[in-house]
Order: structure tokens, then C-alpha cells, then sequence
């Protein structure tokens, strides 16, 4: 059994794994993503089944109802968009991109809770905004970089919407949350698998899109929540932190997608802007 602050960590290292799959599958980005989800929904509802607690899933109120389906729909087009970014840039730029989240929950959560916005956000926007700006080597739309942060930011933008929903549906068992925001981004995707041109996938895509679905998913989402319960918020916060990290890390390595060290400086911006802003008021995704 791992420890809290192994499962953290391991936790972490594969939500940044998981950008890697849009370079290893050669499918649309919707493709990856409806194969994710699948295989998560299906992973949630074969542990519930074992664990003969059926009934967990049908723990949903109502009121929360509607929020569950919406922050499915969220989901689904927060991952596509992400996995897009990965296909027209790198994951590193993706990952850069998609660690802005903050900056939109900060501005979203004051108009959605009636709360008030504080100084130090605004620090950590125009911290997070000179890193966006560092992270391409160019500012032109009609290149496939600047195309690809954008659709990283949009997804980022999309997850702190998604976050908010979340803390808008109030207390879910974890099973129960996952399971039906991951069956109803399947069910949002699946009619481009009639409407689009035939995808075939090989074999070897297939595993991949298994191992992004079951590991990547359900197991990571399962060992960050355990984690919650044992370890302080701040560690959690600087752990999770890692996540562009790991992620251009393993790119590097695999992909030889070497950032410019321009890009680190923008990144690092980010990264201190994103911990800075998990350390005052937690968003976990």
C-alpha cells in the first residue's frame, strides 16, 4: 500500500503522463478523449461492482443532477481541446497552457460564489500572463505554437469552469463524481463516431487509449482524492505543482521536445503563479 505522500506524487507524474497520448495515438483529439473516458467510466464501474457498492452510484441529488450532466459536457470539451493543443504544438506548451487555469478561476469564482476578487490574484494573473507570452517563440496566429497555446489556454479556461461546477455540485463520493462525469463526456462524443469519416485504430492504439483511461483517469483521480484525506493542503498544492513538470519532462525524454529556455522562464512564471495560487485558496482538478 502506498503512502499519502507517494500517492500524491504518483498521482501527479500521471496526469502529466496522460498529454503525451495525444503525440503516441495519431488519432483526432476527440478519439483519444472519447477512448478515455470509456475506459474510465468502465474502470469506476467494475471496482464498484467488486467492491459490491452499487449503490454509490446512484447517490446523486436532484439539484445536483444537471450539474453532473454540464460538467460532463465541460469535461469532454476540456480534454479535446486539450489533446488539440498537444497535436498542433508540444505537450510542454499544452501543459504551460492549461496550468493558466487559475488566472479564470480567480476571475470567474468572485461573479459565481459573490466572492470578492483580492490583490494577490491579480499578482498572480500578470505573473501567469507574462509566462503565456514567454512560452512561444512567436506571436503569430497563423503558427501551429500560437494555435496550440490557445487551445491550451481555452482548455484551461474550460477546467476552471469545470472546477467550479464541481464545488457548485457540493459533496459526491469520489466513485460517483467520476463515474457519471466521465460516462456523460463519452455519451457528449460518441455521435461523431457515426457523424465523422471511420476511424480505425490499431492495436497498439487501443492499449494506449486502455492505459490513458484506466491509469491515467481512474487510478490517478482515485489516488489524488485519497490523498486529500491524509495530507496537508499546502503540500498537496506544491506537489501538484509538478504536474508541467513531469509532463515536459517525459517529453523530453520520449519525444525529444526540447523547450527553449525561454520557454522554461515562462513556464517557471507559470508554475510559481499556479503553486502560489493553489497555496491561498486550493482548486483541484
Amino acid at each position: 500500500m502506498l503512502s499519502p505522500l507517494w500517492s500524491i506524487h504518483l498521482a501527479v507524474l500521471l496526469f502529466g503522463l496522460a498529454g503525451l497520448f495525444g503525440k503516441a495515438v495519431a488519432q483526432p483529439a476527440w478519439v483519444i478523449v472519447l477512448g478515455r473516458t470509456v475506459f474510465a467510466a468502465l474502470a469506476v464501474a467494475l471496482l464498484v461492482v467488486w467492491r459490491h457498492r452499487l449503490s454509490v452510484l446512484w447517490q446523486v441529488k436532484s439539484s445536483q443532477r444537471w450539474r453532473l450532466l454540464l460538467a460532463g459536457a465541460v469535461l469532454a470539451l476540456h480534454w479535446t481541446t486539450f489533446f488539440a493543443a498537444v497535436q498542433y504544438s508540444t505537450v510542454a506548451i499544452a501543459l504551460l497552457g492549461f496550468a493558466s487555469f487559475p488566472v479564470f478561476v480567480a476571475l470567474l469564482e468572485p461573479w459565481w460564489f459573490a466572492e470578492q476578487i483580492r490583490r494577490q490574484e491579480w499578482a498572480m494573473i500578470a505573473l501567469v500572463t507574462i509566462g503565456l507570452l514567454l512560452v512561444v517563440p512567436e506571436w503569430r496566429f497563423e503558427a501551429s505554437a500560437t494555435q496550440g497555446l490557445l487551445l491550451a489556454v481555452l482548455s484551461g479556461a474550460l477546467f476552471a469552469v469545470l472546477a467550479l461546477l464541481n464545488r457548485s455540485i457540493g459533496a459526491l463520493p469520489v466513485l460517483t463524481s467520476t463515474f457519471w462525469q466521465n460516462t456523460v463526456a463519452a455519451a457528449v462524443l460518441l455521435p461523431l463516431w457515426w457523424w465523422l469519416p471511420p476511424v480505425t485504430l490499431t492495436l497498439q492504439e487501443w492499449s494506449a487509449l486502455l492505459f490513458l483511461g484506466v491509469v491515467c483517469t481512474a487510478l490517478a483521480h482515485g489516488l489524488f482524492i485519497a490523498s486529500l484525506a491524509a495530507l496537508p493542503a499546502r503540500q498537496v498544492a506544491v506537489i501538484t505543482g509538478l504536474e508541467p513538470v513531469y509532463g515536459i519532462g517525459f517529453a523530453w525524454y520520449l519525444f525529444q521536445e526540447q523547450p527553449t529556455w525561454l520557454a522554461l522562464a515562462g513556464g517557471a512564471c507559470i508554475v510559481v503563479a499556479t503553486v502560489w495560487a493553489s497555496l491561498a485558496k486550493p482548486q483541484h482538478g
